[in-house]
């Protein structure tokens, strides 16, 4: 009788984000365990600076929290910002904005007329994939794990 082994399944330790491409990478151990392409905010060129600015994040974050329940299908937090974006923030006098998630499509999907006012790039600054995809990175990625933002 032939023994089955069981492997233990494999999660990210790092999430990789390069704006410029559109694209996210979940890595294990260096080498890539699967890719997906991404929308951005609705103005993605450069780092975000404050609240309401639609811009995504640069930097290195970590998942720091999970929701099983979110108008965008699942959703993991990024812990922007971090005391750096907050010193920034404060020394211009403005909010430096927060809830930041990896997260799938609205309920009911992303609207045309929002599309067309924003192109591919739709949400408020949060990084966005599938809801099949984010099933998949939900499962993959665990509370703790670094998240890097790349221009």
């Amino acid at each position: 009788m032939q023994e089955s082994t069981l492997t233990a399944p494999q999660y990210a330790d790092r999430v990789v984000v390069e704006k410029s491409k559109r694209s996210m990478q979940l890595m294990s151990n260096g080498r890539v365990l699967k890719s997906y392409a991404v929308a951005l905010g609705g103005d993605p060129v450069g780092h975000k600076q404050q609240q309401g600015d639609s811009r995504t994040p640069e930097g290195v974050y970590t998942v720091d929290f999970r929701r099983t329940v979110s108008r965008f299908n699942l959703a993991l937090r990024i812990s922007y910002p971090n005391r750096q974006d907050r010193q920034v923030a404060a020394a211009r006098g403005v909010d430096p904005g927060g809830e930041i998630y990896i997260h799938g499509q609205p309920t009911g999907g992303v609207s045309p007329a929002r599309l067309a006012q924003t192109g591919p790039d739709w949400t408020d600054g949060c990084i966005a994939v599938t809801n099949r995809e984010m099933q998949e990175i939900f499962a993959l990625v665990r509370d703790g794990t670094a998240v890097e933002i790349k221009p």
